[in-house]
């Protein structure tokens, strides 16, 4: 099986899985009691390791062996890589929200110029406008300027 799903199926026995990571069984064992990696169980209950879990075996390996960390120095890591995905996450989808809000916002914004443009004149001080105002009675009455002879 390829893809995500397939690499997170758990599919190695231990020693396998061991034998992948380049470790000892045992501290497969030690690592899942540190909560550092979670094997599936099979309906006999025996550990089933993921590709995603072999290669997690071998961060750990980096971790400690390369850069000198203890157990505790990895799981920190872990938990803020674990922190960093979910900020990451919230990120794109407060990005994703500002996006929809402002695509609304524009929308409305036209709709209101358009409903604007529609219903306003513009401003003529009194006496110069194009259509004087009707009177009481419904009555337009528009002066007309004579010559004056």
């Amino acid at each position: 099986m390829s893809g995500p799903a397939g690499r997170a199926r758990g599919v190695y026995m231990i020693s396998v899985a061991a034998e992948l990571a380049g470790m000892h069984p045992q501290t497969l064992r030690i690592y899942e009691t540190r909560g550092l990696i979670t094997p599936r169980r099979s309906p006999k209950n025996t550990r089933l390791y993921s590709q995603e879990d072999v290669d997690r075996l071998r961060r750990i390996q980096e971790l400690t062996t390369q850069l000198g960390m203890n157990l505790a120095g990895v799981e920190r890591v872990f938990e803020l890589e674990q922190e960093v995905e979910r900020m990451h996450r919230r990120l794109r989808n407060l990005e994703h929200q500002a996006e929809r809000a402002q695509v609304e916002l524009q929308e409305e914004i036209d709709r209101v110029r358009r409903s604007f443009k529609a219903e306003l004149v513009p401003y003529e001080p009194p006496g110069r406008a194009l259509v004087p105002r009707a009177s009481k009675d419904g009555a337009v009455r528009v002066r007309i300027a004579r010559p004056r002879t």
